[in-house]
């Protein structure tokens, strides 16, 4: 059986040592996104701008040496601190693809779940997996 963009997902997740309300607004904040939107090694985001509302708009610009990937969406749920769900535009993303958050309080830190639904194919699914965790990661750092 052929899996199609449809029937493609992942989830990653982490603790992050910092309070929930931190953590969720690192994602809405064009500072913090600079500084953890980091899916690579010598990856950089040198330009980040938010519009934080339901329906607002998102875009970053990642950079891998000379190379400019633009990534971008739009805000459809903003639950401070608990979800955040917005679609997801990239150069290798498809009509419909969406992250969602999650942000649950464990300990003084906050685990936070990330989903991402909808891929062109398994290859773009296995990248993004690597991406998110890598940022995930950077975002524990910098939290």
């Amino acid at each position: 059986m052929t899996m199609t963009e449809n029937d493609l997902s992942l989830t990653v997740s982490r603790t992050i040592a910092a309070a929930p309300e931190r953590v969720f607004d690192a994602w809405l904040d064009p500072g913090m996104l600079m500084r953890f939107m980091q899916p690579g090694p010598g990856m950089t985001t040198p330009s980040a701008a938010t519009d934080p509302r339901e329906g607002g708009r998102f875009d970053l610009i990642m950079k891998n040496g000379d190379d400019e990937m633009p990534h971008g969406g739009v805000y459809k749920v903003i639950d401070r601190p608990n979800r955040l769900v917005f679609s997801w535009e990239s150069p290798f993303s498809v009509e419909g693809s969406t992250v969602t958050l999650d942000f649950r309080p464990e300990g003084t830190g906050t685990h936070v779940t990330l989903t991402h639904v909808r891929f062109p194919d398994q290859e773009s699914r296995d990248n993004h997996e690597n991406g998110w965790t890598a940022i995930l990661t950077r975002l524990a750092e910098v939290s």
